[in-house]
């Protein structure tokens, strides 16, 4: 059966080769993953990458709720002082700032804000939530958001090292 299959579509199954090990390729490169597995406050989470600017411009927006063990890490190249903003969230996001070892800067839990309001243009929205952000109040190279209440069913808290891969999250980086 295969040897009269592979007469009926000659070369078809070498196309067919070359997809899946192009498939196989793409699958082994770390960079193309859109999740990173961390342990926070002894508990496992499946986070979503937020690498390149689109991916964190959008960071949570839009969600209706955020899976217990579920979020978004934020990865950057470099240390700086960072800002985040509720734009277009609909539900309250627990935030986590940390450094490039691994320590948390600063924790909050982010209240949602009222979206675009009719008539508001995107300018006005923006610069209404721009009055309500949340600063590291130090360097941070990768923040973390997670559902609401977290950080403090965690017991986390400013200072406290997290374990999470660094090595990988340098690779990610780049």
């Amino acid at each position: 059966m295969v040897e009269r299959t592979m007469k009926m579509w000659p070369g078809s199954w070498r196309i067919a080769v070359v997809v899946i090990l192009l498939i196989g390729l793409v699958g082994c490169d770390e960079k193309t993953t859109d999740t990173f597995t961390a342990k926070l406050g002894g508990q496992w989470f499946t986070l979503e990458t937020a690498i390149t600017p689109e991916k964190q411009k959008r960071g949570l927006g839009g969600r209706e709720s955020i899976p217990d063990d579920g979020g978004m890490i934020f990865i950057f190249s470099t240390d700086e002082n960072r800002n985040f903003w509720m734009l277009d969230c609909l539900v309250d996001i627990d935030i986590l700032y940390v450094d490039r070892t691994g320590f948390i800067v600063s924790a909050y839990t982010m209240k949602a804000q009222p979206l675009q309001q009719p008539g508001e243009t995107t300018r006005e929205y923006e610069e209404r939530l721009r009055a309500d952000t949340y600063p590291s109040k130090g360097r941070a190279r990768y923040v973390i958001e997670l559902r609401a209440g977290r950080i403090n069913e965690l017991g986390l808290k400013r200072g406290q090292k997290l374990d999470l891969d660094l090595d990988r999250l340098k690779e990610l980086a780049k």
